[in-house]
């Protein structure tokens, strides 16, 4: 491989990681909102797998079965991850334009 070549190749690989820096960034504004039992239990993440906010309807609250209620939240919590780790992948898919790429599966964990 030629020195130019090579040069070439460093010059897109630092524009595509400024790239994947900037959709980064802009993930971590991003949000997804995720409800379990029936919405007795809303969970909003953001990009950077942070939770961000927990809404529980007061009905689903229940001292003799707080199991339930734990498992609620579990459950969208979650889901919740999981849709931002999907949000996140599209987001970088757009970028590779679906190349599959070592070390990219989990930006942020």
């Amino acid at each position: 491989m030629s020195k130019k070549m090579l040069g070439d190749l460093m010059k897109q690989a630092q524009k595509m990681q400024q790239e994947m820096g900037k959709i980064q960034e802009e993930s971590k504004k991003k949000t997804v909102e995720v409800s379990s039992g029936g919405g007795m239990v809303v969970v909003t993440a953001n990009g950077a797998m942070e939770i961000i906010s927990i809404k529980i309807e007061r009905d689903v609250v229940n001292p003799d079965d707080i199991e339930m209620l734990q498992d609620l939240i579990v459950a969208a919590v979650n889901e919740a991850l999981r849709r931002a780790q999907q949000m996140v992948s599209e987001d970088m898919g757009k970028l590779t334009g679906g190349m599959n790429l070592p070390g990219m599966g989990n930006l942020f964990g």
